[in-house]
């Protein structure tokens, strides 16, 4: 009988052959695994990349290592988009040197402050429109209606001045535009305006008129080169003064509002700036400015508003029973006291924070000459609008304003022929143009408007 067949080795080869099989995809599957989870880290890797850039600034020594609490900020302004250029980023850098970029022979390169502030917007068009360039900071505050500002960024827009959103106490975004521009000047608006709301929020003062100016002084000292800078005081800092009309020559020590005071220092600090770094600095005290444009915080403004409303207004009689007069100041005036300012405004003597020479410092009182009482001011804005104010006469609030302001502008006439031409009436009539047009007010305001200044001027 035969054996049967050995099939031992055959079985023992075939499952040889299985595990190879086995190993082969094994291997294979870990390969694919591999490969899969290579590509999915290094997704994830390039996503935590974008989203650090994206929300951090490049690191730079302009950060000085470790970064102070105010410096979150910059964090948030770096990275933050305006229109389709990021802060920091080329095309921003693109949009800050064309902006800055003076059109005329010699022309200046200007960091205009508070630009989107009334008076900011106003000297920029007019620089712009002479061939300088004009570079605007603003961190459009909420102190009166955001959105008036937004309004002027697009007028601005319009004429080619760019303006970064920011804030004076931002060291390195201050410090990287300095780094961009060369800026030969700063004409230094922003501020913290009012006098009532002192008494409500003294903080901000402290923080815009002290501190941030500290920090632009800073920044502009270590500039290379220093620029000039001429700045905003206010008629303000003569306080309690009884002299008039106010001359530069003044005592000053005697601020009748916490505004007042920070103005004060603001000139204090100048000083101590001139003296050590060789800054030159000009400092303009401005007197009750008004105008197309202007601040929603005035009594000629919220007067117009209210009484197109029917609304009742307040009218200041001082403690013995006297009128209340301001030397009221139209805007194109004051312009072109600030433009005068920096034209005549001499080379900072400094160079890497250290004093070469005795520098130009300058005070300049920019009024109107002419104090007009404020139920004066009334009487115009009922023809203009013809409307008559309910007027509810009180007497002023120990608040910190003062009863009257005058302003002696020979200073400034003789060193750059500063001459206001524009008087209240005239000032008032292309005010409230502007005003019933923005607001969208009947047609036919406009025409009344025209109609009753004229017969005002006339009178005159």
């Amino acid at each position: 009988m035969a054996s049967p067949p050995d099939t031992s080795k055959t079985a023992y080869k075939l499952e040889r052959y299985n595990s190879y099989i086995r190993r082969v995809n094994s291997t294979k599957l870990l390969n694919a695994s591999s490969k899969l989870l290579f590509r999915a880290t290094l997704l994830i890797a390039l996503v935590l990349v974008f989203f650090f850039t994206l929300h951090h600034p490049p690191l730079s020594s302009s950060l000085d290592g470790h970064l102070p609490r105010h410096s979150l900020l910059s964090y948030a302004t770096f990275s933050r988009s305006v229109g389709s250029a990021a802060i920091g980023g080329p095309s921003w850098e693109k949009q800050v040197r064309h902006s800055s970029t003076a059109r005329r022979a010699n022309g200046f390169s200007i960091l205009v402050t508070g630009a989107a502030g009334f008076i900011g917007t106003h000297c920029s068009l007019a620089l712009k429109k002479r061939g300088d360039g004009v570079l605007g900071l603003d961190n459009f505050n909420s102190y009166y209606d955001p959105s008036l500002k937004r309004a002027r960024q697009a007028l601005l827009a319009k004429h080619q001045v760019f303006i970064v959103e920011g804030d004076l106490n931002d060291g390195p975004l201050l410090r990287k535009l300095f780094d961009v521009v060369p800026f030969t000047h700063v004409l230094h608006l922003a501020a913290q305006a009012g006098v009532r709301y002192a008494m409500q929020n003294p903080q901000s003062y402290v923080a815009s008129n002290i501190a941030g100016f500290v920090n632009l002084l800073e920044v502009s000292k270590n500039a290379n080169p220093q620029p000039s800078i001429v700045w905003a005081s206010s008629s303000s800092v003569y306080g309690l003064n009884t002299e008039n009309p106010f001359s530069e020559s003044h005592r000053t020590d005697q601020p009748a509002s916490l505004y007042a005071a920070t103005k004060k220092a603001g000139e204090e600090i100048a000083h101590t700036y001139n003296h050590i770094y060789g800054l030159s600095l000009t400092g303009l005290r401005f007197f009750t400015v008004y105008g197309p444009w202007g601040r929603p915080d005035m009594a000629y403004f919220f007067f117009t508003k209210d009484m197109l409303q029917g609304k009742q207004i307040d009218v200041y009689r001082t403690q013995d029973d006297k009128e209340v007069a301001r030397d009221f100041t139209y805007v194109d005036d004051v312009v072109k006291g600030c433009v005068g300012a920096l034209d005549t405004a001499e080379k900072s003597t400094g160079s890497g924070g250290k004093k070469r020479a005795p520098a130009q410092l300058r005070v300049y009182n920019l009024g109107n000459t002419s104090p007009v009482p404020v139920g004066r001011l009334v009487s115009i804005l009922e023809g203009l609008l013809g409307t008559r104010a309910k007027k509810h006469v009180i007497k002023m609030p120990r608040n910190g304003d003062v009863p009257f302001t005058h302003a002696n502008v020979s200073l400034a006439y003789r060193d750059f022929g500063y001459k206001p031409s524009t008087d209240l009436a005239t000032g008032l009539r292309k005010f409230v143009k502007w005003y019933v047009h923005y607001y969208g007010i009947k047609s036919t305001l406009n025409k009344e408007a025209d109609s009753a200044a004229g017969k005002d001027d006339s009178s005159n």
